[in-house]
């Protein structure tokens, strides 16, 4: 991941002080990745944000006061450029689906390598969605109880256009990797957010990934 801007500026936010010292030290080694602030409430974090900009901020969700959550929806609102990774030892399908509706682009389990956090950060801040491969299968094992009806009425080129949006493409990508029109890709993503029900590109890749709808 050479590729990226040096440095990486990250924002921890959890209130246990072992866990930040956990993050500090597992992310010591990777010289390009250097912690601008701690942050042990949502508050705190937002008003961080407010007078610095972090490229990428690591949050807990179960914080004091105001949750995780809501400081992702808060953060992402107001800083659209910083990246937000959940980082938490829970797995639940309904929790992983607000996580990216209020504007997460990652979600991490805090029992992830120091490697899988370092790729998490990366591509985040490539503009790429992260989902821990823990959660991942127990997302697919989920939706393998039941039938899948969301997306059933997605076309194929739809389902293209659905892939590449999970890779973190823009339209303007898109469209030169199909060869067609950025009107015609808007036509498509407009078409997939019908079909998921979705009210942006965050919650439709969202959805896209509880049901087993992308490669």
């Amino acid at each position: 991941m050479t590729d990226q801007p040096f440095p990486l500026y990250l924002m921890l936010v959890d209130d246990r002080a072992i866990i930040r010292r956990g993050l500090t030290a597992m992310l010591a080694p990777y010289p390009e990745i250097k912690i601008l602030h701690e942050a042990t409430t949502g508050e705190e974090a937002i008003r961080l944000c407010t007078h610095t900009r972090p490229h990428v901020v690591l949050t807990e969700i179960n914080l004091p006061h105001i949750n995780g959550l809501v400081v992702t929806r808060v953060i992402r609102e107001r800083y659209p450029p910083i990246q937000v990774v959940i980082f938490t030892d829970q797995v639940d399908e309904t929790l992983v689906h607000e996580a990216f509706t209020a504007g997460a682009t990652g979600y991490v389990l805090k029992n992830a390598s120091a490697d899988e956090i370092r790729k998490a950060i990366h591509t985040v801040h490539q503009g790429r969605i992260y989902i821990d491969h823990h959660v991942t299968q127990c997302l697919i094992q989920v939706t393998t109880h039941h039938e899948a009806t969301v997306g059933a009425n997605l076309t194929d080129r739809e389902r293209e256009v659905l892939n590449l949006m999970v890779d973190g493409m823009t339209n303007n990508t898109i469209a030169k990797t199909l060869t067609v029109s950025q009107s015609t890709v808007k036509f498509h993503v407009s078409n997939i957010l019908a079909k998921l029900q979705a009210k942006a590109r965050t919650e439709a890749i969202s959805v896209a990934m509880r049901h087993h709808l992308v490669n």
